[in-house]
């Protein structure tokens, strides 16, 4: 005896989100500890100044300049969010509508588009390795939703602008800024966000 094909369909449609629930209760235990986003303390290079004042060098590994969301100017917040996730504000760690959206485009063009979120990128960037697998894909899903029960979108988005790589040993949007532009990311122009906010993708 075979099952009719509506059989089939009505089986993964009911087995389908059981397995995804199993699946979640095994994994979302072993999930890490978000004190490294709650307790933010980056690698901070040593810089050394003169006596009056003017900086001589940086020394370190990684150039950062951490800023404060209240400090990031409106034309760079929303140069980021139209280049990374223009929904952060909407969705609740994982941007199902993209999701979707990117789903159809790989299957009907064949191009591959991706559909992370900001906050799925503050969870690989902290926590995560770039293997391509289920389940490091599945961790990083279960991290965005426990960073966002915990952390307001605000705080999210300041980790981001702070922690993302952007070129030339630079961590976050500030030192970018300095490096690329020479300039404080408060007096940036739009042109200059916008250049900023597409680095994330390509820095080289």
């Amino acid at each position: 005896w075979l099952p009719s094909l509506p059989s089939v369909i009505a089986g993964l449609t009911v087995l389908g989100p059981l397995m995804g629930a199993f699946v979640v209760a095994l994994l979302y235990p072993t999930l890490p500890s978000l004190a490294a986003l709650t307790d933010y303390q980056p690698r901070i290079p040593l810089r050394v100044y003169s006596a009056d004042g003017v900086l001589l060098g940086e020394f370190g590994e990684e150039r950062r300049a951490l800023v404060r969301i209240e400090d990031v100017p409106e034309v760079m917040k929303h140069a980021i969010l139209a280049a990374e996730d223009e929904r952060f504000y909407q969705h609740g760690g994982v941007d199902y509508l993209s999701v979707l959206r990117a789903a159809l485009a790989n299957v009907t063009s064949g191009t591959v588009q991706g559909a992370g979120t900001i906050t799925m990128q503050v969870a690989r960037n902290f926590f995560l390795t770039r293997e391509k697998t289920v389940t490091r894909k599945m961790r990083e899903v279960m991290l965005a939703w426990k960073i966002e029960a915990n952390l307001h979108k605000d705080e999210i988005l300041e980790l981001y602008i702070n922690q993302i790589f952007l070129g030339q040993r630079a961590y976050g949007f500030a030192a970018a800024s300095q490096i690329y532009f020479g300039k404080a990311l408060q007096d940036v122009t739009p042109a200059e966000a916008a250049m900023l906010a597409g680095l994330p993708k390509a820095p080289s």
